[in-house]
């Protein structure tokens, strides 16, 4: 299997901007929980990670977007991270057999992010599960 990023939907509801992403990776959820919830992770292919408290209610500073807070944590499953520039959410799901599901969502204030720099983040990410 061959990862691959769908059409992101986004949404705008008065200075609040919604982003939604689905992304199919290559590796069963167990290989890409790592990517999206440790400090190691995250700053790979993501962002730098300047703390990571794994838990809910953990602080967490992400350096692109702002220190905030996990707000919700299921092991293996979700990962949200609401920090001052908004809220930055994984989800995973099983997609076939030994791929993975992410449905991700980015709710923000202002211009800061696109939809075209998520998408590249996300190429980072498949091809180092695809390398791995």
């Amino acid at each position: 299997m061959t990862g691959s990023i769908e059409q992101g939907i986004s949404q705008t509801h008065g200075n609040t901007h919604i982003l939604h992403v689905l992304v199919r990776l290559p590796r069963p959820m167990a290989a890409v929980w790592p990517w999206l919830s440790t400090e190691d992770g995250l700053s790979s292919w993501c962002t730098p990670v300047d703390a990571l408290e794994p838990h809910l209610g953990g602080a967490v500073g992400l350096r692109d977007f702002g220190s905030g807070q996990i707000t919700a944590w299921d092991v293996d499953r979700v990962a949200e991270y609401t920090v001052q520039g908004g809220r930055i959410r994984f989800h995973l799901e099983r997609d076939g057999e030994d791929g993975a599901a992410l449905r991700f969502t980015h709710e923000f204030q202002g211009e800061a992010e696109t939809e075209q720099r998520w998408r590249a983040r996300f190429e980072r990410l498949i091809e180092s599960l695809e390398a791995g």
